[in-house]
């Protein structure tokens, strides 16, 4: 363990191993290696004087990177790209003449982020099946479990523990459909030259437009992509970058809503984040039991939404072809995106994994409430018995706001019912009072909406990507 310099806590506490395996400097440099060696392929098809043992020498040496050299190099020329393609030749002397042939910097630069872009999408997508897998059974388990309802964090009417984690749930399915909109429409950029124009490759194949036509789509092909843009200038549009990140920020929207939620759930004693056998909630106040998962979450996507910003000013900021303003800026912020938001995934498997549920502390808050509630039905019973419907609708009134000064000033029950049924011009008894409050008349559609969109939408999802994210998630202490 370093501990003489900084340590960015992404790597350190938060983000998955696989995660941080694809924004490392292996990843990166041999898939800069791979796209050489595609290019070189590539080149060789369409007419150019390039050998089997050329290529051969290559795909030798494409993992085991002599980064010393390349490091060394690199003080000298000042020149990231220029300092691994001598490497790279150092170790490929029979191949090192045609290595990044008709190439320039984004060749390898931006190809490779849009690589490693798509893989990661595809790690996400993989660990946001999983939340939604957890949520769903959730949101089943208790979809039938009457709970009081808010608007304005106001009590309103009741819904069900199953259907409020629907809402939950349905945000993370969009973000997930965003995320596999974006994945299987992005493009490479190919090989387009200095200023994108492509005429270092027009000059190799002596002005034959249909072969330089050819590199664009054999390149793609290659990995896995469904094409390359039409036209760029020497870097890819940075909005693209826009898009991958908003992405980011549209899961850290769902999963501070998710957290946010849970934490005022938690607050109230109704449902609890998962709470380790040996773990401490405060070092004061022994008793405490705080979301911590959550107010990890919460904090964690704050930045990820704000790092969105980075993107959209970088893309607006792209002077004519390309400058290099956008390098030290991408190299953070697309990294770091993604280690942040995949830290979020691995706090929210664990905590949709192991929430705690608490149906007394449930119903004792509903019940608080209900007469009030249901003050609208006992209305409707009472005139049905033979009350005057104005009449009863005053003495209701009256009642609820005498029981509600007595709740909020004094800190007693609410003795609604208690007041309607003494009320001998209310003409309904205790017995068909209560009858009026079972909390299951006044859930509406709620279990039906939740089992409707479970059928409908989430399952089929899941069972269309059944085998990919069984066992995402992160072994990394949450």
């Amino acid at each position: 363990m370093q501990t003489d310099r900084y340590i960015s806590p992404l790597s350190a506490r938060y983000a998955s191993a696989k995660m941080q395996a694809l924004f490392s400097s292996d990843e990166k440099f041999s898939t800069w290696r791979r796209l050489w060696v595609a290019l070189a392929e590539i080149e060789k098809d369409l007419g150019l004087p390039i050998t089997d043992d050329q290529i051969a020498e290559l795909k030798e040496h494409i993992d085991d990177i002599n980064y010393d050299i390349a490091v060394e190099r690199e003080r000298k020329v000042r020149h990231d790209v220029m300092a691994h393609v001598y490497a790279y030749g150092v170790q490929c002397p029979n191949a090192k003449g045609i290595i990044h042939l008709g190439a320039t910097s984004c060749y390898v630069g931006d190809n490779t982020d849009l690589i490693i872009m798509k893989k990661a999408l595809e790690l996400l997508g993989d660990k946001l099946l999983k939340v939604i897998d957890q949520l769903a059974d959730f949101s089943e388990r208790y979809k039938d479990l009457p709970t009081l309802g808010y608007t304005h964090f106001q009590p309103a009417q009741t819904t069900t523990v199953g259907k409020r984690a629907s809402l939950w749930l349905q945000d993370l399915v969009a973000d997930y459909e965003y995320l596999t909109d974006v994945h299987d429409h992005m493009l490479l950029l190919g090989s387009k030259g200095t200023t994108g124009t492509q005429a270092s490759f027009l000059e190799l194949f002596e002005g034959d437009y249909e072969k330089v036509d050819a590199l664009d789509p054999a390149l793609a092909a290659k990995f896995g992509f469904p094409g390359c843009v039409a036209v760029s200038g020497q870097t890819y549009s940075r909005k693209n970058d826009l898009k991958v990140l908003s992405v980011l920020s549209q899961i850290a929207v769902s999963a501070s809503k998710f957290a946010g939620d849970i934490r005022l759930l938690q607050h109230m004693k109704e449902i609890e984040e998962p709470f380790g056998k040996d773990q401490i909630g405060s070092s004061a106040m022994a008793y405490k039991r705080n979301p911590m998962r959550c107010e990890r979450i919460s904090s964690i996507t704050r930045y990820v939404m704000i790092n969105t910003l980075n993107p959209a000013l970088t893309a607006a900021t792209q002077w004519f072809e390309r400058t290099l303003d956008d390098s030290a800026n991408r190299r953070i912020s697309i990294a770091e995106g993604f280690l942040a938001i995949d830290g979020v995934l691995d706090l929210m498997i664990n905590v949709t994994a192991g929430l705690v549920v608490y149906p007394k502390t449930i119903e004792a808050h509903l019940m608080a409430e209900l007469p009030f509630m249901a003050s609208e039905n006992l209305l409707m019973d009472a005139v049905k018995a033979g009350g005057d419907r104005q009449e009863l609708h005053e003495i209701i009134r009256e009642a609820s706001m005498e029981a509600a000064k007595r709740v909020k000033e004094e800190g007693a029950d609410n003795d609604l019912l208690e007041r309607l049924a003494s009320n001998p011009g209310f003409n309904l008894d205790r017995d068909s009072i209560e009858a009026a409050l079972d909390p299951a008349r006044y859930t509406g559609c709620a279990a039906h909406q939740v089992e409707k969109y479970l059928s409908g939408t989430v399952r089929p999802l899941l069972e269309s990507n059944a085998g990919r994210y069984e066992n995402a998630g992160s072994s990394i202490e949450v």
